[in-house]
């Protein structure tokens, strides 16, 4: 049918329930017990949201989802189930057939890996995601403002260690500005980082980070991908699970634009083990999950929850779920008989069904179906035998899923993780340049120390030098020798003086003593002058 999707009716046709493809976007809760049918359930409604051309995306969580991608087999031992099941509801043209898919794997094994940014996850899911109190998601939150104010780019792990190293470097001035940054509390966010690299979360924060549009193909007989996340290994660390789907929506509702009420959606998201998203959830990150399925449903997007027990899911996003599934519940615990009444009240009455009964007797197979009817009213709930899937039901094997990885229209667009410049490597970059440059400033004042000290010594040297020159001057000038000398010396000076002045005194007045008595008093006189300098 082009205007709706089969997904089951009552013995030989009867009350065929249709889920209305311009409704398909108003959500949808598919719950029941173990072993009660939701797999089946899920793979029947995926098959036919994408022979509409519309894709989809589920986690298998089981691995027992990826058998969509094979066509069923007569030889399969659900064969003769199916066949019977398919003759019982009228089903005339049900056959085996393929759907076209895409493997997905946050760890890159099973599937193309999936990557997101730092910065493009934010601080809330992180927070979430690490299991901060409200003072430690506070501080990241400070560090991603810092990052981004700073022009530095949170992409991976590395990037956020770095980051918050930073912070803690420059606590005291950041306390200044933005509140309260203290070491104690960016060393706890340390450890729960830590924590989270233990669980592997490093391998989804990275580059290529995932291009949406990926999501939204269809093939080339216009059939929508079915997109399948690989999730058994995930389903280890819940946390990381419920936070990535939840990451996954907020990022559809972001990359999608507006279109009200489309004709059919563009895309249908399953949310399967669903109750993890809500386990311990903060209010914030509840008014988050409620505000993302209110308003991406004008996006284009239907998204479907799938858990074992409908009080899973809180009453705020509950009542926005207009399509429902309901398996059989088992009513042993009193949790178990309150979620029996619950799930009864929350379907439009049918006079011919008890639903509180009929949940506990469902058989495999069977479910109690309301859905939107094309007024936007749900339709009275009915007692459904779901339809069969035509595809296989079950695993595929290694070989198959790397064929299927290999030649799927994805490539190689992420198989390889690209390391760009961002944050981890220019802190490192800035604070080996600091150290290099307090290294070259000690150098220098070390230089300029040891220049000061040797002029200090050489100028006392020299200080020295001059006073041993002195004083061996002063020693040499009183020695018994050198005064010898000097006395000899003025003797010698005194005899030469008093010939010299003799001999002048002849040639000037006379050589004799016999001359006048005038010319004698002169010559005296110039004879002791003269005398008296050669003295000196």
């Amino acid at each position: 049918m082009t205007d709706g999707i089969l997904i089951g009716a009552g013995s030989g046709g009867a009350n065929p329930q249709v889920l209305q493809l311009k409704r398909a976007n108003r959500h949808g809760l598919i719950a029941g017990a173990t072993g009660t049918g939701k797999t089946v359930t899920i793979q029947g409604i995926i098959e036919g949201l994408s022979a509409q051309g519309i894709p989809c995306f589920v986690a298998d969580v089981k691995g027992d989802l990826a058998g969509i991608a094979m066509a069923g087999s007569p030889q399969a031992k659900t064969h003769e189930a199916f066949a019977q099941r398919a003759a019982e509801i009228g089903l005339t043209d049900w056959h085996y057939a393929d759907n076209p898919v895409q493997f997905w794997d946050l760890y890159g094994e099973q599937g193309h890996a999936i990557r997101t940014t730092v910065s493009e996850m934010g601080p809330l899911l992180l927070a979430r995601l690490m299991d901060l109190n409200e003072v430690q998601e506070g501080v990241l939150t400070i560090a991603f403002h810092v990052a981004d104010k700073e022009g530095l780019l949170l992409l991976d792990l590395d990037d956020l260690q770095s980051m918050l190293a930073n912070c803690a470097e420059r606590a005291d001035e950041l306390t200044t500005t933005y509140g309260n940054v203290s070491k104690q509390s960016v060393g706890a966010i340390q450890r729960s980082l830590l924590q989270l690299r233990s669980q592997g979360a490093e391998h989804f924060f990275g580059e290529p980070a995932l291009d949406m549009d990926d999501f939204l193909r269809t093939d080339d007989k216009g059939r929508g991908i079915v997109n399948i996340l690989a999730a058994d290994k995930l389903m280890a660390s819940p946390k990381l699970y419920s936070t990535f789907l939840l990451w996954l929506m907020s990022e559809l509702f972001e990359h999608l634009p507006e279109v009200g009420d489309p004709d059919k959606p563009k895309l249908c998201f399953f949310f399967d083990e669903a109750h993890l998203l809500f386990d311990e959830a903060p209010k914030a990150l509840l008014d988050k999950v409620e505000q993302v399925v209110r308003l991406i449903r004008s996006k284009g997007v239907g998204v479907y929850f799938i858990t074992q027990n409908p009080i899973d899911v809180p009453d705020t996003i509950a009542g926005q779920l207009g399509n429902r599934v309901q398996h059989a519940l088992r009513a042993f615990t009193p949790r178990d008989q309150a979620a029996v009444k619950s799930a009864a009240q929350t379907f439009r009455a049918n006079p011919g069904v008890d639903v509180a009964t009929a949940i506990t007797e469902l058989k495999v197979g069977e479910a109690l179906v309301s859905l939107l009817q094309p007024d936007g009213a749900p339709s009275p709930v009915e007692r459904t035998l779901i339809r069969p899937p035509a595809s296989r039901v079950g695993p595929i094997t290694p070989d198959e899923r790397k064929v299927l990885v290999e030649t799927d229209a994805v490539g190689a667009k992420y198989d390889t993780l690209v390391n760009r410049e961002s944050a981890h490597e220019l802190l490192a970059a800035k604070t080996a340049e600091a150290a290099a440059a307090a290294a070259a400033a000690r150098a220098q004042d070390d230089a300029e120390k040891a220049a000061a000290l040797q002029a200090k010594q050489d100028a006392q040297a020299a200080k020295e030098a001059e006073r041993a020159r002195i004083a061996a001057e002063r020693e040499a000038a009183n020695s018994p020798w050198n005064k010898a000398i000097t006395s000899a010396t003025r003797a010698a000076s005194s005899s030469i003086g008093r010939q010299v002045a003799n001999e002048i005194g002849k040639q000037v007045f006379g050589g004799s003593s016999r001359s006048s008595s005038g010319g004698g008093i002169i010559g005296s006189v110039v004879r002791g002058v003269l005398g008296g300098l050669f003295r000196r």
